[in-house]
């Protein structure tokens, strides 16, 4: 098995909190990520969500960071993400497997407008790309036209306090969402994270 390269671990809540949305998804093969950074999310998905056979993860991320990260420290990141992926390739097909990795390396807005134009469906969302709270409004609102029924979003950050500023945090916005979109969901978890799923 070929080891992964990872800096940063931001991932502990997720992996506590997710293997109890296995069971509400519709289906286990279509996933999407907004904002992937070094891929640590993505090889929890391909591990333990996906199907062995014809699963994809599509992640979407400029790989340029917020306005939290140091850009000189931004240059090796994408580097990572993508000798995270070969190595998830080859550990998957060692297992039997076989999964697709399909990076949009752009704004986020842009990736989830164009999969929108190609009329994609996921299974399961997670947004975490941008922590203003415009931005994670715009994730959500995009990314929840592209959400099957019976599909799962997961937010993150919901109670990420690193900046200052309420309105350059997640918070405000998965307010929102939940409430001007609290017709179409179920709330399945509220904590560091917030999961819904589609429910029209």
């Amino acid at each position: 098995m070929k080891e992964y390269q990872f800096t940063n671990d931001w991932f502990g809540v997720a992996r506590n909190m997710w293997p109890s949305l296995i069971s509400k998804l519709p289906d286990d093969k279509s996933f999407l990520e907004v904002g992937s950074w070094e891929g640590r999310a993505t090889v929890w998905i391909a591990e333990n969500l996906a199907a062995e056979q014809d699963a994809m993860i599509t992640c979407v991320d400029t790989w340029q960071g917020g306005e939290e990260h140091d850009p000189n420290e931004m240059g090796g990141v994408f580097a990572r993400f993508s000798a995270n992926m070969s190595a998830l390739a080859d550990n998957q097909q060692e297992r039997g497997g076989n999964i697709l990795i399909r990076a949009i390396r752009n704004k986020s807005s842009f990736g989830l407008a164009e999969l929108i134009h190609e009329d994609k469906s996921f299974d399961f969302i997670y947004i975490d790309g941008s922590h203003i709270a415009r931005d994670v409004l715009t994730d959500a609102c995009m990314a929840w036209t592209l959400l099957k029924d019976r599909g799962v979003m997961v937010f993150d950050d919901y109670m990420w306090a690193g900046s200052p500023i309420l309105l350059h945090r997640p918070k405000p916005a998965i307010d929102a969402f939940t409430s001007i979109f609290g017709q179409q969901l179920l709330v399945l978890h509220n904590g560091y994270q917030v999961a819904v799923q589609k429910v029209l």
